[in-house]
């Protein structure tokens, strides 16, 4: 044979090996991706992406490349954030595949930034091993990772020293008795009142012996975070690393007064990103997260502020009407704010008249901040 029909019969076998792979080279093609958790917290916690490929067909697949849309804040232990704080960028995997072979590859990724991250799609392309040509398909493979805000120590958030929060004042300052739980009894004491003798008791101990009361939480709180930096819904907001400082404070002020059993929730102007809030609507609801002290609410608030959008649905003054219109009432309210006008005092005001305390903590820039009280 000469090396005319050599070239030829190479030439067909490139061609119809090309063929084939264009045809089957995606069939029998399976692909999975998981997380290890759902949720994950700002910094330093790692966790873990894994794919999964298969390959369920006698043909082998010389090589297989996977892309994947994902956030700049879905970082590898090697890559840098300040590197990749614009835009999305494509993750990236090549494989080779025997028949009927699979293979998993594990990814440690870091959640450098709070925020809700979904990974819907991804690409697979694949082809010859010579390079004749190429095919490709985009697979489901719908998972996503909610990365909750970092969580300081209460010393770092800047309240006021003589806050409610201090010390043993923190469950005392949400606890009053309830005149309808009855808890033993107990010495008179100056000042008791004269309808809460137990006369029995004092008959039996030949001393002045009075009900004691049980306590029942009856004042909630809410943390509120301040978007605004101007009145105008349409500006943008102009210090967001300052409010994302503010979100930070919120959930871990949170996390500590739950702990303290005080029942706690959270709101602010901002919004839901997609899809938790209906994009058709016109003005998207505010946050909001009634306040409890159960065991899953720490996780419903640290969910919402991983959730919230960094933009406004109102500005804080309406936001605030909002509450006044509800008639809300016997809650102390703590607010993480740019800046204190003359239109949220008139709203606080609102509020302190139906009977509710309200605190505001100035938050600034490069400093822990400055608490004001009302």
């Amino acid at each position: 044979m000469n090396i005319a029909w050599v070239i030829v019969v190479l030439l067909i076998i490139i061609f119809m090996q090309g063929i084939i792979y264009s045809k089957f080279g995606l069939k029998g093609i399976t692909y999975k991706r998981a997380f290890s958790q759902d949720t994950v917290f700002e910094g330093g916690e790692t966790i873990e992406m894994v794919d999964e490929i298969a390959n369920k067909k006698l043909l082998p697949i010389p090589w297989i490349r996977l892309e994947s849309k994902m956030s700049p804040h879905l970082l590898t232990h090697s890559e840098n954030a300040q590197d990749k704080e614009e835009g999305e960028i494509f993750h990236r995997t090549l494989f080779s595949l025997l028949p009927y072979q699979k293979i998993t590859r594990r990814h440690q990724l870091i959640g450098s930034k709070r925020g809700y991250y979904p990974l819907n799609t991804v690409s697979v392309t694949t082809g010859d091993g010579i390079g004749f040509g190429e095919v490709f398909d985009s697979f489901e493979a719908s998972t996503a990772v909610t990365v909750y805000p970092a969580i300081v120590p209460l010393e770092e958030i800047p309240l006021p020293s003589h806050s409610w929060l201090g010390g043993d004042i923190t469950v005392k300052r949400w606890i009053v008795e309830d005149p309808f739980l009855q808890a033993g009894i107990r010495e008179y004491q100056q000042g008791d009142p004269l309808n809460a003798i137990n006369w029995k008791a004092t008959a039996r101990t030949q001393e002045l012996q009075i009900n004691k009361k049980d306590y029942t939480a009856d004042h909630h709180l809410m943390i509120y975070v301040n978007f605004d930096s101007n009145e105008d819904i349409r500006m943008p907001i102009e210090q967001p690393k300052i409010v994302e400082k503010g979100l930070s404070y919120a959930a871990s002020l949170a996390n500590y007064t739950i702990e303290q059993g005080i029942s706690t929730g959270f709101g602010c102007n901002g919004y839901y990103v997609e899809p938790f809030t209906n994009s058709t609507d016109r003005i998207k609801p505010s946050v909001r997260v009634a306040p409890s002290n159960s065991g899953q609410q720490i996780g419903y608030i640290f969910d919402a502020i991983a959730k919230v959008e960094m933009d406004r649905s109102r500005n804080f003054r309406a936001f605030l009407q909002e509450d006044v219109e509800q008639g809300l009432t016997k809650t102390d309210i703590i607010i993480f704010s740019l800046r204190r006008t003359e239109k949220m005092n008139r709203q606080i005001a609102y509020l302190e008249e139906l009977g509710n305390a309200v605190e505001v903590v100035l938050l600034e820039e490069g400093k822990g901040g400055e608490a004001d009280v009302s």
